[in-house]
């Protein structure tokens, strides 16, 4: 896959998908997550419906940049983040920068607007696009994120616990552990095969726990997006599923009160994932959004 080397020094892996001269939808993926982890076909959809499909690797994540031996207090940066306080532990990057990582690859791929989506964390990335790249945004997709206000869509003690425990220390175990996710996945439809089979991918293309830390630190460090989301006047629209455990529905509730003239899809059956059997609903509902946005 191609790299797009910013500005600022970070290298970004990417990869596309279609006819460039479609209008753009960039994906942004979540926590730790590299960009093989939107399912291949469920991207495939888009492209064969008429959209330039744009993926590429959050930094510290995946092939792009890595901040390798950056030491950040993430136990001190959430502490205070969930006491109220204003974060002034030292951080290495916030979601602003990795927002403007999105807005180098768009600029390295010759595409002045396109739309954003993003999951998870990559939700709040989106978000944080579309608030400081509005002139570039045209529509915005969050699914199943939050507002950066810790008062909405807290996970629970389980699905967190599992987020955050100690990696495995080898391939197998790392496989094995693919079991745990079932805590925050879609009840009705989580595939244990499926699951042992992307945590393959995912350790053979890059197993780069260190970064998760820092990524958890810009999450915190960045603060609550409410206030800016309650201006935002981008078309938007947010996804949320009833048995997300991860970033609970609150989340998304909240995400769409906020944003004037939003439209919220609340899913029946939907964790914190994209569960094959409602590909066709997901693709149904963003495709109307992007193409009755495209502008």
């Amino acid at each position: 896959m191609p790299q797009a080397l910013l500005p600022s020094g970070i290298s970004i892996e990417y990869q596309t998908m279609g006819d460039p001269s479609h209008p753009t939808l960039m994906w942004i993926m979540g926590f730790g997550a590299q960009l093989t982890a939107w399912p291949e076909e469920f991207m495939h959809m888009f492209a064969e419906s008429g959209f330039h499909v744009v993926l590429f690797d959050n930094r510290d994540c995946g092939l792009s940049h890595k901040h390798h031996g950056v030491v950040v207090e993430t136990d001190k940066v959430t502490m205070q983040a969930m006491m109220g306080e204003e974060v002034t532990v030292p951080v290495p990057y916030t979601l602003h920068d990795m927002a403007d990582d999105a807005a180098g690859v768009l600029d390295h791929l010759g595409i002045e607007k396109a739309h954003i989506l993003g999951a998870s964390m990559g939700g709040m990335i989106a978000q944080t696009f579309a608030l400081r790249h509005g002139h570039r945004t045209h529509s915005l997709t969050s699914i199943m994120s939050v507002t950066g206000d810790l008062a909405y869509g807290t996970p629970t003690d389980e699905a967190l616990a599992a987020l955050l425990a100690p990696p495995p220390p080898d391939r197998d175990a790392y496989i094995e552990s693919a079991k745990n996710w079932a805590v925050w996945c879609s009840k009705k439809y989580f595939d244990l095969n499926e699951a042992r089979s992307r945590a393959a991918r995912e350790y053979d293309r890059s197993f780069y726990p260190e970064g998760t830390q820092r990524q958890l630190a810009a999450i915190y460090a960045s603060g609550d997006r409410s206030e800016a989301l309650r201006g935002l006047t981008i078309p938007t629209l947010v996804i949320h599923g009833r048995d997300d455990t991860l970033l609970t529905p609150s989340g998304g509730v909240r995400t769409a009160e906020l944003i004037p003239g939003s439209t919220f899809l609340y899913v029946a059956d939907m964790g914190h994932d994209l569960p094959q059997p409602l590909w066709p609903l997901f693709h149904d509902a963003i495709a109307s959004h992007v193409r009755r946005s495209h502008t």
